[in-house]
């Protein structure tokens, strides 16, 4: 095989031969160029030198041409071979250089090595040290180096060693290629033949890549619209994380529109707030946020507005329902009041508890045992309607002042609590002005005082409940204020109404509200004195109605009286009136049935309605806060002012009516004197009902004897005149003949009339006092005498006979017989008879004279 080879080219034929073209578009990876492949087969029957591309340097860079073609031919061996090569030193390490028989290179080098020998040794170390770095450095990093040859000044130098070193290497490569030639060419013919399979395999691949392609169309587009997916994919990511920013921005706005729709707004302006400071800032960039900053002003007068209208409308439902919540209030105090009385009157046994219907029962039993005021007068307040097993609710659970807080915390959010308090206090003024302004008819009944008082009690209720609920909204100076106003009002409204009450029970009824209206406050801490210092006002007008009622009493009871001693048929009726007038008489006792009373029903009547009356003035000093001594003295007067004023008047009119009669008087009389010994057990009973002695300093005396006694002394006198006209009427019917000249056998009919008329009235007197009595005899004898002579003496009896004097006389003597008859005993001697001692001397002395003329 060596034999056929020709000789390798040299350079310069290698130079000459046309390098082989590229490869066509679209081959493989793998594929020769067609006409390198020709060509070769072409050149191998002729065998001729292989060509050798030419060394080209680029001017600037030693070596570039060099390392090019060692680079080529290191690619042609190789691919010979194996079919593929790697670059570089790899390929000439592969094949040991061996020597170079050229003598010219040899005296080349001899030239250079004497040279080398001139040069320093240092040069040259350099020098071989840069070429070493040069042939096994990478080609990336020979920059630094080839720098330092240019940084030098023998690089002229370096390049000849360069040259020469690259002639070595040349002749290394002719070595190894002539020693590979064989190799090569074989290569190349099994190239030829790869060629046709690449062929094949390069329209497969065509095949395979149009098939592939076709195929891919619908994975593209399926990528494409895979593509869309994650594009949308990823746009709704980004919208639902945006959404999830701004939803809750949404429900907190729809959550304040829900609560300002139903009026909740105190929440709805804390919603507002986290709205505000909280989710609004985190999406602030959106349209729509922008546009609820700019509601958020809007949104918050308007709750501003809406809680105002809420509390507008608070005032207005207390200022109509100020009545239920004071009647609430009161009712509360009146059962208090209950339970303070019950617990004071009933200690607490340790045996159990009372339920609250027993002590309720009791209650009502201690009022209908110990109170002997009708049951008109017994009370005020109609609680019993409610159960009682029904507990009274507050009276601030009547009321809801939510709105109040709510518009109170709504404002001072706002920063305008100021003025809402100036609003709130403006308008509960004007309320309370509106409240204390009295109906007209206020005075006509009960229930206008009670509604009067619970509207004052209501408004006031309330304005304590806001003074200890709310700070600041009303502080103690102004419910002072308010408190001093309604005080003066009302006293003076209850002077002006009060004054036109006639009736005692409706001003017992008065009192009582009054008491229950002023402990009510006082229980909320308002003062009240000037409230009790009025009813003690009130006490001596209710003392007046009073007497008004009781003159209106007696006058009943003694017109209907019959003026007669009241007849006892049995023990039962006895007991009865013993029971009602503290009396007592052994002898009348002993007496059987039936027997008489000495004094008539209104002694009895009149005694039971003094105590009456005492029990009402001391119905009235109930819960006034006064002490016993304070009672018994307001009692005491009031009881004088009925006996020296009410029943005195009432007994005188009756005294001085025209159609009494003596015998009603002497009755009248009886009767007074048994009221006058009763005085004592009245001073007893206020005694008793009060605990104060009447030994006590200080405590008044009742005036009831004095008032008795004048009585007594103005029926006598009554008695006294009653007679005389008696009298003077028998005398009327007088009719002496004084020129009779026979007198008479008997005394003048009208005389012996008038001595009956005065043995029967007489008669009467036996239960009369005995002076009484004897005064009343005395006196109608005296009268009876008085009147006798001046029958005698009157003027027209211008002269008389004897026997008209006689019968005079036996007119006289008939006199002087009543007299010496005792018609009233106690008369010492002939007392009743000096009655007539100067009608029996002028008698004598006129007989005497007409005897002597």
């Amino acid at each position: 095989m060596s034999e056929a080879s020709p000789p390798f080219p040299s350079r310069s034929t290698a130079s000459h031969l046309p390098l082989p073209p590229a490869a066509p578009p679209g081959a493989g990876p793998g594929a020769l160029p067609a006409p390198l492949g020709a060509g070769l087969l072409a050149a191998a029957p002729q065998a001729p030198a292989l060509p050798r591309a030419p060394r080209t340097t680029t001017p600037g860079v030693p070596g570039q041409g060099r390392a090019e073609r060692s680079g080529e031919d290191r690619q042609v061996g190789g691919s010979a071979r194996h079919g593929s090569a790697r670059p570089g030193r790899a390929g000439l390490a592969a094949c040991p250089p061996e020597p170079s028989p050229c003598s010219s290179s040899s005296s080349s080098s001899m030239e250079r090595g004497k040279m080398a020998e001139l040069e320093s040794l240092e040069t040259a170390a350099e020098h071989e040290r840069i070429l070493r770095e040069i042939e096994s450095t990478d080609t990336a990093c020979i920059g630094p180096t080839l720098r330092s040859v240019y940084d030098g000044e023998e690089h002229g130098r370096f390049m000849e060693k360069l040259e020469a070193r690259i002639r070595n290497h040349d002749r290394e490569i002719e070595k190894m290629c002539n020693f590979h030639y064989q190799g090569f060419v074989d290569s190349i013919t099994e190239l030829l033949k790869v060629r046709g399979e690449a062929q094949k395999l390069k329209n497969q691949v065509t095949d395979t890549n149009r098939k592939l392609q076709n195929e891919g169309k619908e994975l593209i587009i399926a990528m494409e619209e895979l593509k869309q997916c994650r594009l949308q994919q990823r746009n709704i990511s980004a919208t639902v994380d945006k959404l999830t920013l701004c939803l809750p921005v949404l429900e907190m706005y729809s959550k304040l529109r829900e609560q300002m729709k139903s009026k909740r707004h105190y929440p709805a302006l804390k919603t507002l707030e986290h709205l505000e400071h909280t989710y609004l800032p985190q999406v602030s960039h959106y349209r729509f946020c922008k546009i609820m900053v700019d509601n958020i002003p809007k949104l918050r007068e308007e709750i501003k507005e809406v809680s105002m209208s809420d509390l507008k409308d608070f005032l207005e439902s207390i200022r109509k329902h100020s009545d239920k919540i004071g009647e609430t209030a009161m009712k509360q105090a009146q059962q208090q009041r209950n339970l303070d009385n019950i617990v004071s009157q009933h200690p607490r046994i340790s045996g159990g508890k009372k339920s609250k219907k027993e002590v309720c029962a009791s209650s009502d039993l201690e009022v209908k045992t110990t109170s002997p005021m009708s049951e008109q007068d017994s009370g005020i307040l109609d609680v019993e309607d409610e159960d009682e097993d029904e507990e009274v609710p507050g009276a601030q659970d009547l009321v809801d002042f939510s709105p109040v807080y709510r518009c109170l915390h709504i404002y001072s959010v706002l920063g305008a609590r100021e003025t809402f308090e100036n609003y709130y206090r403006k308008q509960r003024r004007k309320q309370a002005r509106l409240v204390l302004q009295p109906p007209s008819n206020m005075h006509e009944t009960l229930d206008g005082y009670r509604k009067y008082f619970n509207q004052i009690v209501g408004f006031f209720v309330v304005e304590d409940h806001i003074l200890h609920t709310t700070q600041g909204l009303v502080n103690r100076a102004y419910i002072d204020e308010l408190w001093e106003m309604a005080l003066s009002k009302t006293i003076a409204a209850l002077r002006t109404h009060s004054s036109y009450c006639s009736d005692p029970s409706l001003v017992l009824d008065l009192k009582n509200l009054i008491v229950l209206f002023a402990d009510t406050l006082q229980g909320y801490g308002f003062p009240v004195n000037q409230l009790f210092d009025m009813l003690l006002e009130i006490q001596d007008q209710y003392s007046e109605t009073l007497l008004k009622k009781w003159s209106g009493v007696f006058r009943n009871i003694l017109d209907s009286d019959n003026y007669s001693p009241i007849p006892v048929t049995n023990e039962e009726i006895y007991k009865k009136i013993v029971g009602q007038f503290p009396f007592q008489d052994a002898e009348l006792e002993k007496q059987p049935f039936p027997k008489k009373f000495p004094f008539s029903e209104f002694v009895p009547k009149v005694y039971n309605q003094i105590k009456e009356f005492i029990y009402a003035c001391l119905k009235f000093s109930e819960d006034l806060h006064l002490s016993s001594t304070e009672v018994d003295d307001m009692i005491r007067k009031s009881t004088n002012l009925l006996l020296t004023r009410t029943l005195s008047n009432c007994l005188q009119n009756v005294i001085k009516r025209k159609n009494v009669g003596l015998t009603e008087l002497v009755q009248i009389i009886i009767n007074t004197t048994h009221l006058e010994k009763s005085c004592k057990f009245l001073e007893e009973f206020i005694t008793n009902i009060t605990n104060v002695l009447p030994e006590t300093v200080h405590t008044t005396k009742l005036y009831g004897t004095t008032t008795f006694k004048d009585a007594r002394h103005a029926a006598e006198e009554e008695i006294y005149t009653n007679l005389n006209q008696k009298i003077d009427q028998f005398l009327q019917l007088a009719d002496y003949d004084w020129m009779a000249m026979e007198p008479g056998s008997k005394a003048s009919d009208y005389l012996v009339d008038l001595i009956g008329f005065l043995r029967s009235t007489f008669a009467v007197f036996t239960h009369l006092p005995g002076k009484v009595a004897q005064t009343a005899c005395m006196s109608a004898c005296k009268h009876l005498s008085t009147s006798l002579m001046q029958l005698l003496l009157e003027a027209e009896v211008r002269q008389l006979t004897l026997g008209a004097l006689q019968q005079f006389n036996l007119d006289v003597e008939e006199c002087e017989q009543f007299a010496r008859s005792g018609p009233v005993p106690g008369f010492q001697g002939d007392t009743l008879q000096l009655a007539f001692i100067d009608l029996r001397q002028l008698t004598m002395t006129s007989a005497v004279c007409l005897r002597s003329s």
